[in-house]
C-alpha cells in the first residue's frame, strides 16, 4: 500500500534519494542548467515536500513550491530505483495537483530536463495535461531545460 506523507527532510533514507535526485540531474545537464533543489533549499517556508512509502520502503519524493497565491511549480519528483514502472510517479503528481487545486492555484508548473533521460518525466506531465510554455519565474531561456505548464479548474 502506498502513503504519502507530509516530510521534513530529517530521515536518512530521504536524504540519500534527494541526493541521488541532484547526482541523476549531474550526470544529464550542465551546472549552470540544473535547477534540482538540495535539501537545504527544499526546507524553505515556501516549499511543502512529501515523501512516498511504500509499506516500510521509501519510494519516492515530491515537493510544491508557491510561486504566488494562484501558481505552483513542482519540485524534486523522483521514483526510488527499486520502485520504477509500479505507479509511484503518477500517484504522487495527481496527489500535488490535488494540493494544488486545494491551495487555489490557478496554475501549476515546472521545469525538467531536455535530455533523454528526462523524456520518461515529460511524457508523465503530457500525460497529465501538462504542455510546454516559455520560462515562468526567474528561469531563463535554456537549451537544456523544458519548462511546462497546466492550467487548473478555478
Amino acid at each position: 500500500m502506498i502513503k504519502i506523507k507530509r516530510d521534513h527532510l530529517m530521515n536518512n533514507e530521504v536524504i540519500e534519494l534527494v541526493s541521488s535526485h541532484l547526482q541523476g540531474m549531474n550526470l544529464h545537464s550542465p551546472p549552470e542548467s540544473i535547477h534540482a533543489l538540495n535539501i537545504e533549499n527544499l526546507k524553505q517556508r515556501d516549499i511543502t515536500f512529501w515523501s512516498v512509502w511504500e509499506d516500510s520502503q521509501l519510494a519516492g519524493c515530491g515537493a510544491l513550491k508557491e510561486l504566488d497565491e494562484h501558481h505552483g511549480e513542482i519540485k524534486s519528483m523522483r521514483t526510488a530505483t527499486a520502485h520504477l514502472r509500479k505507479g509511484i510517479a503518477k500517484e504522487l503528481l495527481q496527489y500535488i495537483i490535488n494540493e494544488a487545486q486545494k491551495r487555489g492555484y490557478r496554475r501549476l508548473s515546472l521545469e525538467t530536463g531536455s535530455a533523454s533521460a528526462f523524456e520518461p518525466a515529460r511524457k508523465l506531465y503530457t500525460s497529465f495535461g501538462f504542455y510546454e510554455c516559455e520560462p515562468f519565474s526567474t528561469y531563463k531561456e535554456d537549451p537544456y531545460s523544458v519548462f511546462m505548464t497546466k492550467k487548473l479548474n478555478d
